[in-house]
């Protein structure tokens, strides 16, 4: 728990310090891109936006962002301002209320420390409690992204490695930070490189694929193609037609230098706590984001130079991928249906049972199933039931190599009432074509985007999170980030499905226990299930179970 805290508050914090330097003029490539996004969320951190410039309001939030990671002495904002009232008074009934993101963390190092806690309930109480730092770390990394970076607005692009080109300079950009990404997303349309490009032998010039996270990052913001996941990331270098692999940090497995020298492929690593022998470190400094863009691109094009065509095998599959549905994008399409009250068609559906209950896939892919098996799977079974599937993470990677994030899956894989619902909202926000059966939501970070859907339904409802008809479920989960999001998933209140049995659960007995216990304190506990069929049988009879308690058939 505490490495995926640490994991996710240091993207959170690297963020927040850009954002911060740019304010003050000393990052000069980066500006705030949402000013809408900013006093939304200002105003949510009771900051008074009205006549003041933005780079006032800008500046009090980022303090405010910045004053989360140290002790200050009441419940990090983050979380407190973005749940249902019901969720901060369990919280503070189970005393699991953090005060410091950093903290927390070194809490959790200093409890299981041989010799101090060895109370059960007192240890997963404070498992909690660093999972609520965790979602506060994940939300502000998001806000501030959006903020600097643009809110996602749905976006056409492809998934899978044929997105990959034979005739093009192929650079992919792998992690999970899109400090840089979006930079040399920005930084690779540029004439003068894709000049470059074509004078190295690429008549089709530069090619900027995502791997993982940085992949949905830029795929929801820039339509960049996104080749594929975490677990399968050495697969893209051995098609031998991937140029250069740029890495920031995490899901990066350090074996991608070795397989890299099977081939001409050059690893560039970027940042000064992610570094791996065999590859090639290019410090990236926020101060000239563009110029360190420019030259790693151009380490790209040289390398291409070396390629070996008799190596190059570029599987020709891909699909079509319909990302970049932030809450704000989910909202807005609804609002084409009723602009008066835009969450109104989303409860009457549900209310009527064409949208049964709604489930978050996220987490990862595991080399301890075969990649996707679980998640398509589950998704067949949970789509013909009507339930409508949000995803993060490798997950949303998963659903676009699968073809899952298309109008055509809608007509293939929903049930009726979710059809009908999809097309309706589909032809009033002007698509002419139903909206996807799975809506791409942003990366693993991202996955507070959901909770705030979830949240507003909930307000609006006068009920809990904990009453709703919505669930969670990580198939094929492997990271500490993981861990962490899962479980701060289940203090929001939302049963939370596993499929790979994590090592911590020992004997049935202790599962069973720590289910009971979760759910007698707060509402959401881990359905531990590997079994794909049995697992979707479960989330269904949980839904089913939150609808009758809500007066709903």
């Amino acid at each position: 728990m505490a490495g995926g805290t640490a994991s996710h508050s240091g993207h959170a914090l690297h963020v927040a310090h850009v954002f911060k330097k740019t304010l003050a003029g000393e990052a000069p490539d980066y500006a705030i891109k949402d000013e809408a996004k900013l006093k939304a969320v200002a105003t949510r951190c009771d900051i008074e936006v009205a006549g003041r410039s933005t780079n006032e309001i800008a500046l009090e939030l980022v303090d405010k962002a910045l004053s989360e990671f140290g002790d200050k002495g009441e419940a990090l904002t983050w979380a407190a301002t973005t749940v249902t009232p019901g969720r901060i008074d369990t919280c503070n009934e189970l005393g699991i209320v953090p005060t410091s993101i950093d903290g927390t963390i070194a809490e959790v190092m200093h409890r299981t420390t041989y010799g101090v806690d060895a109370d059960p309930i007192n240890i997963l109480l404070g498992a909690l409690k660093c999972a609520v730092a965790d979602y506060s770390a994940c939300h502000l990394a998001t806000d501030l992204s959006d903020i600097l970076f643009g809110t996602p607005q749905p976006v056409v692009s492809k998934a899978n490695l044929g997105v990959l080109k034979e005739d093009a300079v192929n650079i992919a950009l792998h992690g999970h930070n899109p400090l840089l990404s979006d930079i040399i997303a920005q930084v690779a349309s540029e004439p003068e490189l894709i000049a470059e490009a074509k004078a190295a032998g690429a008549p089709k010039g530069l090619n900027v694929v995502g791997i993982c996270c940085t992949g949905n990052e830029v795929l929801m913001r820039h339509g960049i193609p996104l080749a594929t996941s975490s677990v399968s990331q050495e697969v893209a270098i051995m098609t031998g037609a991937l140029d250069a692999m740029v890495v920031d940090y995490q899901c990066i497995m350090p074996a991608v230098a070795t397989i890299a020298e099977c081939f001409h492929t050059k690893i560039i690593t970027t940042m000064p706590i992610a570094k791996m022998p065999g590859a090639e470190h290019m410090a990236f400094q926020d101060e000239n984001a563009v110029e360190c863009a420019r030259a790693i691109l151009r380490q790209g094009i040289e390398r291409f130079k070396a390629r070996n065509p008799d190596k190059v095998c570029i599987p020709q599959e891909s699909s079509t991928a319909i990302a970049g549905f932030s809450a704000e994008a989910i909202i807005g399409a609804l609002a084409k249906v009723n602009a008066e009250d835009p969450l109104k068609p989303l409860i009457d559906h549900i209310v009527a049972g064409n949208i049964r209950g709604i489930c978050l896939f996220a987490g990862c892919n595991t080399v301890k199933v075969p990649q996707d098996k679980n998640y398509v799977e589950m998704v067949k079974k949970l789509l013909a039931e009507n339930v409508l599937i949000l995803a993060t993470g490798c997950a949303s990677g998963t659903y676009a190599r699968h073809g899952f994030m298309t109008s055509e899956a809608t007509e293939k894989y929903a049930g009726k009432g979710l059809a009908a619902v999809l097309t309706a909202i589909g032809e009033a926000a002007g698509l002419g074509a139903p909206l996807p059966p799975v809506l791409h939501m942003g990366s693993c970070v991202d996955n507070p985007r959901a909770v705030d859907v979830a949240a507003a339904v909930a307000n609006k409802l006068g009920v809990d999170m904990s009453q709703l008809p919505v669930v969670a479920s990580a198939p094929e989960a492997v990271t500490e980030k993981a861990v962490a999001i899962g479980t701060w998933a289940v203090v929001g209140g939302f049963p939370t499905h596993l499929g790979v049995v994590p090592p911590v659960l020992g004997s049935k007995l202790v599962t069973e226990t720590l289910t009971a216990t979760l759910k007698d304190l707060l509402g959401g506990y881990f359905l531990v299930e590997p079994d794909p069929a049995k697992a979707a049988e479960a989330l269904l009879a949980v839904i089913n179970e939150r609808r009758a308690g809500l007066g709903l058939s």
